[in-house]
């Protein structure tokens, strides 16, 4: 076991210097770039700013805009204020919708009343908006018929005849496309000869409405809109130092030795000592297993 300690060990510290990066990478969320940065200075207190623009869908999570402090040409900035500002677009188009009602009349007069001059409108497609009456569009039709009957009557004078008799007088006639069957005769006698009256009479039916369907077309503009983009805007002002911090500033700019160093040094100084660890304990490792060989 102890002679497998130092090469398991070394392997070890391979391991982990090489999946740690890969890690990270996977944990850091994406990251987002602005669309615009913008340098400018107030106009009271003439202090720099510096906005950054980022162009978001709705399915975006604003919360990974950076907003952490940075360095940029020797001042810290650090961040003031976040605007939010929705994009909006609006897309119109002609639009008609067809309306249909009942009536119990054709007579427009009648007709009129039962339609408004506007309706609004809302389509599948998400577009709204207020439609107007295209009275040239109306259009009355019957929605059903029904059938009335009648009794109708008709004479017929027939002079001259040499006798009262009912023969000498047709049974049927026709009238106004009607059919009338004999129903009654009056005689009278005037010089050897009978004049007769014959009454006939019949049924004739109709038909009529029992309704009506109104048909009219509303026209007009309907309009959508959209809201595809949210801006964000990350506005940074420089940060204010505190007395320790202007003091140390101060005493880096006087002897010309960046302190920042020392935050540096000690993870560089730890990844090094790892190596030379590991380069160690192989070597040791090594050596031993060649005075093992030289024993033999």
């Amino acid at each position: 076991m102890k002679k497998r300690a130092a090469p398991l060990f070394l392997a070890v510290l391979t391991a982990c210097a090489m999946t740690c990066p890969a890690r990270a990478a996977e944990a850091a969320p994406a990251a987002l770039y602005p669309v615009e940065v913008q340098e400018y200075r107030t106009e009271d207190l003439e202090e720099p700013r510096i906005s950054k623009t980022y162009a978001l869908s709705p399915a975006d999570d604003p919360a990974l805009i950076p907003t952490q402090d940075f360095e940029r040409s020797g001042r810290v900035y650090t961040l003031l204020d976040v605007v939010r500002e929705e994009q909006t677009e609006t897309d119109s188009k002609y639009h008609t919708e067809t309306v249909t009602l009942d009536s119990k009349s054709k007579d427009m007069e009648e007709i009129m009343p039962l339609l408004a001059a506007t309706c609004e409108a809302a389509t599948e497609d998400g577009y709204t908006g207020v439609l107007t009456l295209d009275t040239a569009s109306i259009q009355v039709e019957a929605s059903g018929y029904a059938t009335s009957t009648r009794n109708v009557s008709a004479t017929r004078s027939y002079p001259n005849l040499s006798e009262a008799d009912v023969s000498l007088v047709p049974k049927t006639i026709e009238d106004s496309g009607r059919t009338l069957t004999l129903a009654d005769v009056q005689w009278q006698e005037a010089g050897g000869f009978y004049h007769a009256a014959a009454t006939y009479t019949g049924t004739a039916s109709s038909q009529y409405a029992t309704g009506y369907t109104v048909t009219a077309d509303y026209t007009g503009e309907v309009t959508r809109t959209t809201n595809e983009t949210v801006l964000y805007t990350a506005v940074f002002g420089p940060a204010e130092e505190t007395a320790d911090e202007t003091a140390l500033s101060q005493a880096d700019q006087a002897d010309g030795f960046d302190w920042r160093w020392l935050l540096i040094l000690p993870a560089g100084a730890g990844a090094v000592g790892l190596v030379f660890l590991g380069r160690f304990l192989f070597q040791k490792y090594k050596s031993k297993k060649e005075w093992e060989e030289f024993n033999k």
